[in-house]
């Protein structure tokens, strides 16, 4: 989803020279196959947004791949990247870096300040593991590494499975399929009260944009909208914006995660960048996007 949002933003941009492969082109997970792509192509600029990556049952289920792929992942891609001189990189982290109970809007400084969310830790060590690889590369061999971390994204070519996606995708499905067959109730996970921050992935792209022409420095920077809403204002959103006019029942024996997560939008902010996607039309073109993928 990340990765498609990022390309369609450079071609908007006039960027004609994209280097772009299909994973049975070049498997991240093969170091050898890495290095050889590096090697021929000799990127300029590297945008790292591949990972393996899940809603709460997913990382439960799921937590030695989603440890040794993302960090198989980035090690190879990033280390590639320094040993072929990339001027630029920038890696893509998670706001679920953070620690569970970071002071909210949660600012870049909150990093390894206490303990993270137990539902997807294994996904944010990698992550964190990753930033800092950026960080010693910086450091040891003045290399021009960015890490951003995004907070909760959704669009278009999002994944709506119900078992491993996130929480906006899976109520679009929910919602919909509820609607089709006329069911008069919607079961949602948990008490509907965490807040959650969301940034359509195209926002997101623009970002990274951004981020590559305007900042070059080894502290990570958030990236958001600055707004959080509670997962029962977003699925009551949802209902609205697909016309589903049945009722919620919120199951409270399954885990909340995390109580609140909004970023800290102070610096990308004071640099000049804003996201212009409001959560209404970006719920709306994630519909598309789902409409399209079951055609």
């Amino acid at each position: 989803m990340a990765g498609s949002a990022i390309v369609r933003r450079l071609r908007a941009c006039g960027f004609g020279n994209l280097l772009l492969r299909t994973r049975s082109e070049v498997d991240l997970l093969d170091r050898a196959a890495v290095r050889a792509f590096f090697d021929s192509e000799r990127p300029d600029v590297v945008i790292d947004a591949a990972a393996k990556v899940g809603g709460i049952v997913a990382n439960s289920e799921s937590s030695v791949e989603f440890l040794l792929e993302n960090l198989t992942i980035q090690n190879n891609v990033i280390s590639a990247a320094a040993d072929f001189d990339v001027r630029k990189l920038l890696f893509l982290g998670s706001s679920c870096i953070y620690p569970k109970f970071a002071p909210q809007p949660i600012p870049e400084g909150a990093l390894l300040t206490g303990p993270l969310e137990p539902t997807n830790d294994a996904y944010a060590l990698a992550k964190i593991a990753g930033i800092r690889l950026c960080q010693a590369y910086a450091k040891q061999y003045g290399k021009n590494f960015l890490s951003a971390m995004p907070t909760n994204l959704y669009g278009p070519n999002d994944n709506f499975d119900l078992h491993t996606s996130h929480v906006l995708p899976a109520l679009i499905r929910k919602v919909h399929e509820a609607g089709a067959a006329g069911t008069p109730e919607i079961e949602i996970w948990g008490t509907g009260t965490p807040r959650r921050e969301f940034l359509h992935v195209d926002d997101l792209a623009d970002a990274c944009v951004f981020l590559l022409e305007n900042y070059s420095s080894p502290e990570i920077i958030n990236v958001g909208c600055g707004e959080d809403i509670t997962i029962r204002e977003l699925a009551e959103t949802i209902c609205e914006v697909l016309g589903y006019r049945g009722s919620l029942a919120f199951d409270t024996s399954k885990p909340d995660g995390t109580p609140r997560k909004l970023l800290d939008m102070t610096r990308l902010f004071a640099l000049g960048w804003r996201p212009k996607i409001p959560l209404r039309d970006g719920i709306r073109s994630a519909y598309e996007s789902f409409l399209s993928l079951r055609k």
